[in-house]
């Protein structure tokens, strides 16, 4: 635990029914463990139960290809500074083919040079809504023409699902897991 987490984990006699039930779900869905965000959000567990699901759809069955998903989830990471995100889903993003340049570049909040046409239009989608908290219409065209509406629905909630657990993060201090050959963010210049 670090020292200055502020919400660490709980252990399993700490918890009351709900929790436990919250718990349980975690552990026995495709994450199988309460980990990253979950350990602060089990203080809410009714809350924990509704956003887990929330996230289990954006990450294992929306309609943008995993690598997409992946991609836009580093640039979250990267806009909040948060460290387990990052750690987490650089790891996945290399997995699902993000070139390791492209992790880099994001890493140092710079737009990568070798993107493939879908992360580009992921990049400006998402740089866009982050800076703006929406997109203009020409950079919702081209998201549309690319990805359908459900693809930019996905996008959409997967952008503010994700800066929503990082906020969680953030607050509650949790530290990130340890990530062999992952470098952790650089504070951003401001």
């Amino acid at each position: 635990m670090s020292p200055t987490d502020r919400l660490p984990p709980l252990s399993m006699d700490q918890l009351d029914a709900t929790q436990r039930a919250a718990a349980d779900a975690l552990i026995a869905g495709p994450r199988k463990a309460v980990k990253g965000p979950f350990i602060p959000l089990l203080r809410s567990p009714v809350l924990l139960d509704r956003v887990q699901r929330v996230g289990e759809y954006l990450r294992f069955d929306s309609a943008l290809p995993t690598r997409l998903n992946e991609f836009a989830t580093l640039m979250v990471a990267r806009a909040t500074t948060q460290q387990f995100e990052w750690a987490i889903h650089a790891a996945a993003a290399a997995k699902a083919g993000t070139s390791s340049a492209s992790i880099a570049a994001l890493r140092e909040g710079a737009r990568p040079a070798d993107m493939s046409e879908d992360e580009a239009l992921v990049h400006d989608f998402c740089s866009e809504l982050l800076a703006h908290h929406g997109v203009c219409d020409a950079t919702y065209a081209r998201a549309l023409a690319r990805l359908g509406e459900r693809g930019v629905v996905d996008l959409t909630a997967l952008v503010g699902y994700f800066t929503m657990v990082c906020w969680v993060l953030n607050v509650a201090h949790t530290p990130p897991e340890p990530a062999p050959g992952i470098d952790p963010l650089p504070p951003l210049p401001r």
